[in-house]
């Protein structure tokens, strides 16, 4: 799982003009990234899947999983959907001391670099350094950019150390470093827009992290650092999405251009049109970020999975109803720490709404709960033994009922989730141009 010629061939191509991008799926939910892998396998192209420090790391993040293990459950999935395995590449995200910023620095760096060096044994070819936060007995206000470069470089070296211990052969990690202003995840406020890093903020950024690899000795992995992350204005909410305006980022495409084998990497690009994703491939934004919108398409296929469900079974056996809808939410009110301090103030009604269908799908981080994963199951087991009536799926799934089967089968339920979430994957791959992404629509409605 370290192929990395799909990166490196995207940054080449990028700087002889051509407007090539890849997308990285951020999730850690296993129908998306099956949804990922039948969609990459049916294009001949490769995947790119990461996980964020919050995700995975030493002490199991919040998926209660670490890295190696994170690494041998995408195994699985791909070789499950019949995905190649040197068409997965896996990268970690904001790998630094987020998870433990309420420690102090040293506490917090040190659990970061043993993180860092974690996934780079574990295989992770991709690895974003990001030490852009303040911990706990740092100075008030944004952490100092030297400051920053030089925490960064330190988790380069461990990085580093990590990559010397790998067997022969295998490809050394490249590296991202950089981070978008807002929240990572999907946070912008609902009144005001993102503000797009000035060029001159992202020169004086990658000048420091230069010199802090120099100092730190690590001058020979630099020429692996391809990707720098900065904020091209895009982001959203529970209910806005703020789109690319490539006008604003003019400063910054010629920046790019001007810095030999270095691309931009593209936080919070959900739910951004396809023309929008098309512009920012070709303003340099090579490497597109997607999660919250994917774990959202399939939230959104579910829930129309159990009105189906309704239509068949209310009637003649109501005690067989998944409750998939009343699970979940019950969930997030029995633990609202993913999302209480995300959505506001409001009435119960407005909370309602906005955990069941905000952009920013904070329900994402409740699949895992017991039982919501036994009413999923359910839903699915129902449906699995019934013959789909098509008008009953067009109601629903509009986009699914061509792939709805005529009578039962094992898995079909599943399939067509996927399929919901294979919509927005199949946009990503048009939009990042190439064989794959042209071959990403078929079969698919854009």
């Amino acid at each position: 799982m370290a192929e990395l010629s799909p990166l490196l061939e995207m940054v080449s191509a990028q700087k002889r003009g051509l407007a090539r991008g890849v997308f990285s799926v951020c999730s850690a939910h296993p129908q998306v990234l099956q949804a990922a892998f039948e969609q990459a396998r049916e294009d001949g192209s490769s995947v790119f899947v990461e996980s964020t420090s919050n995700q995975v790391n030493q002490e199991g993040g919040y998926t209660g999983t670490r890295p190696a293990e994170f690494v041998a459950f995408a195994s699985r999935l791909a070789r499950a959907a019949g995905m190649p395995e040197d068409r997965v590449v896996l990268g970690g995200d904001h790998l630094g001391p987020n998870p433990w910023t309420a420690l102090g620095v040293r506490l917090a760096m040190a659990r970061a670099t043993e993180m860092v060096r974690d996934y780079v044994r574990a295989g992770y070819a991709k690895v974003h350094l990001d030490a852009s936060m303040r911990c706990a007995d740092d100075p008030l206000g944004p952490l100092a950019d030297t400051v920053a470069a030089a925490r960064t470089a330190d988790l380069a070296v461990a990085a580093e150390a990590a990559a010397a211990e790998r067997a022969p052969g295998v490809p050394l990690p490249v590296y991202v470093i950089g981070t978008e202003v807002p929240t990572p995840g999907g946070q912008a406020g609902e009144h005001e827009g993102p503000a797009v890093t000035l060029a001159r903020d992202a020169e004086r950024s990658l000048d420091l992290t230069r010199e802090a690899f120099e100092r730190r000795g690590l001058g020979r992995a630099w020429p692996r650092v391809l990707a720098q992350v900065v904020q091209p204005g895009v982001e959203f909410g529970d209910e806005l999405v703020y789109a690319y305006r490539r006008e604003d980022a003019r400063g910054l495409r010629a920046f790019c251009e001007g810095v030999e084998g270095l691309v931009f990497e593209a936080h919070s690009t959900d739910y951004q049109t396809e023309d929008a994703l098309r512009a920012l491939v070709e303003d340099h934004f090579a490497i597109l970020k997607v999660g919250p919108e994917l774990t959202f398409a399939f939230r959104e296929s579910v829930f129309a999975l159990e009105g189906v469900e309704r239509e068949l079974l209310e009637r003649r056996a109501p005690d067989e109803l998944s409750g998939l809808r009343h699970a979940l939410d019950r969930a997030m009110t029995h633990d609202p720490r993913h999302w209480k301090a995300y959505h506001g103030e409001g009435d119960e009604e407005s909370l309602r709404l906005r955990r069941q269908f905000s952009l920013s799908d904070r329900a994402r981080y409740y699949w895992p709960v017991p039982e919501v994963q036994k009413a999923v199951e359910r839903l699915f087991a129902n449906l699995d033994t019934q013959r789909l009536p098509r008008g009953v799926v067009s109601q629903y799934l509009p986009d699914a009922v061509e792939a709805a089967e005529a009578g039962p089968a094992d898995g079909q339920a599943a399939r067509l989730a996927r399929l919901h979430v294979r919509r927005v994957l199949a946009r990503y791959a048009r939009a990042c141009g190439g064989a794959a992404g042209v071959k990403a629509g078929a079969g698919l409605p854009p």
